[in-house]
Formats: structure tokens, sequence, C-alpha cells
């Protein structure tokens, strides 16, 4: 596994490394040393699946409120995304800045997110498959986000034909800075 810090602190892409031979490829996905030597969090208590049946498909930005919040390692095991993180911690250098990252079952490539971090995706193509590592428990009544489209923020999104979203996620507040 590499890790590559971004620009965001705290926050890193992980690649995998396959040893491939003529049935394949074999990789190690997740490893707490690895994790441990970076300092990163490294106890996760689930694991959740999204399917998404069509291009344009558009979730979050979300995230789970104080005391209550995630620490995610994102990963696209079937089709494209594209990735969006925002550091919503109030004391970071990285306050309200945000990037995007393609992870695809192709890159082999996932998303190290860590607590105080809006989260969102858009789908590059139909049937797609995002795993999460949760680092907390999912808490109904922490559950919320930012809008996608805040101005302040002024996240490039890619273009598609067509967005597909929830109502909610529509809805959520604008990022107060």
């Amino acid at each position: 596994m590499l890790f590559e810090e971004t620009s965001l602190l705290g926050a890193f892409i992980i690649t995998l490394e396959p040893i491939a031979d003529e049935r394949g490829f074999f990789a190690r996905s997740f490893c707490t040393k690895e994790l441990e030597k970076f300092n990163l969090h490294s106890h996760f208590v689930q694991c959740n699946i999204s399917y998404n049946h069509k291009e344009g498909t558009r979730r979050g930005l979300h995230y789970q409120a104080f005391p209550h919040g995630e620490v995610k390692i994102v990963s696209c095991r079937r089709g494209s995304i594209y990735d969006v993180i925002v550091d919503i911690r109030e004391t970071s250098p990285t306050y309200g800045k945000w990037i995007g990252v393609e992870l695809s079952a192709q890159n082999n490539q996932a998303l190290y997110v860590p607590d105080g971090f809006a989260h969102g995706f858009q789908t590059l193509c139909d049937d797609v498959e995002v795993s999460y590592w949760m680092g907390n428990y999912y808490y109904p009544e922490a559950a919320t986000g930012i809008r996608y489209d805040d101005p302040l923020l002024a996240i490039t999104w890619p273009p598609t034909q067509q967005v597909i979203m929830s109502d909610g996620d529509k809805n959520f507040p604008r990022f107060m800075r």
C-alpha cells in the first residue's frame, strides 16, 4: 500500500500494490500497521457499500456532527467516481478547502478521509459500487451535510448529462465560515 498525502491536512490517497501473475492479482486493501505508520486512525467499526445505477448520481456532501465524527476509507470497486472531500475543521490550516479525486476499479486507489471532513461523490459511469470503511457507528441524529453547489466552496463537479440526487442532499445548508 502506498500512501500519498493530499493538499488537505490529514487526508491521503492510498494506492494498492497488486502482485499479478497469470491467475490475476492479489493486493492488500487494509493494514493496521500501514495506517499507524502515518499516525492514521486504524480502528474501523463497520463497512458499507453504495450501489449506484446511473452515471451522474451525486451523493453528499455528508458528515456526522461532533461528537460522532467519522474517519472513512472510500474506494470504488466497480466503475468510477469523482470523490470530493471538504475540510470543515475550524482550527485546520486547510479549513474550507476541498479536493476531488477519481477513484475507480481500474486505478486501485482509495481515499482516507479524516474526521472533520464532509464527503461526497459523483458517479462517472453506470453501475458503480462504492465501499466505505467507517471509523465510527452511524448516528442518525448526527447525520448532516453541506450543499454540493455552495458558491463559497466552488467545487468543480464533472460535467454530466443528468445529475441524480436525493432531495435531502439538495437541501443541505450552505457552508459557513
